[in-house]
């Protein structure tokens, strides 16, 4: 069995052992970060319960934890649903993004290892292959499951924590504009990234991770306004 399938297994199996509450804020999150939810679209304790076929606590639990993240947003009138980003919220991201994962890719090649590296290579090659093939829903989880195996080595919990809580506020976005223009035209440095890392080059490395997401979320950008 390869790293990439034990890899699989292990997080299958340590979800099954993860308390209910535990196990419906990572399905949740994980629905918002792949775009199965839309922006814009709301979001019911009921309609949740019924869906996943839990009780009503793990769910309020799951949506007041996502509400934190800024994953959801609370309208009032116990409205729920996953935000709509403006021209500026991008902009910000970009920044943001630019500033925690260059970063983190910047203490990832000091650490990771051979065979991690290798990992992440055969990685983006399945991540050819959902591009070339038009996979949205196979490309947003291989991209996410990039870079977070990437940033896994930079030993930075705190960044690796921010970096996620933004991918979850563009996930739901990035799958419209996915779903839009499909994924051939989606621009993708990380065969550059590889490179760095195996010439052990940390700005290298940074400044591919800044081009990646500076093409990714101005091309979402200009999807979005332009939409």
């Amino acid at each position: 069995m390869d790293l990439i399938k034990n890899k699989a297994v292990a997080a299958l199996t340590d979800d099954e052992k993860r308390p209910v509450h535990e196990q419906v804020y990572r399905t949740l999150k994980s629905q918002i970060l792949f775009g199965d939810l839309v922006p814009g679209q709301p979001v019911t304790i009921q309609g949740l319960t019924d869906s996943l076929g839990v009780g009503m606590t793990p769910v309020r639990e799951a949506i007041r934890r996502l509400i934190s993240d800024g994953a959801l947003i609370f309208q009032g009138n116990r409205r729920v649903s996953v935000p709509l980003l403006s021209a500026g919220d991008i902009e910000q991201m970009i920044f943001a993004r630019i500033s925690i994962e260059t970063e983190l890719s910047r203490r990832s090649t000091a650490n990771i290892t051979n065979a991690e590296i290798d990992y992440l290579e055969k990685l983006d090659q399945r991540l050819d292959n959902m591009i070339a093939d038009g996979d949205v829903s196979g490309y947003l989880r291989l991209n996410h499951a990039f870079h977070q195996a990437l940033y896994s080595h930079a030993d930075a919990p705190i960044l690796v924590d921010l970096a996620e809580r933004l991918w979850l506020r563009f996930g739901p976005s990035l799958r419209i504009v996915c779903g839009r223009f499909g994924t051939q035209s989606l621009p993708d440095r990380h065969k550059d990234i590889i490179l760095a890392l195996r010439d052990r080059d940390v700005e290298k490395a940074a400044v591919a991770t800044a081009q990646d997401i500076e093409q990714g979320m101005g091309m979402m950008g200009d999807a979005l306004n332009n939409g």
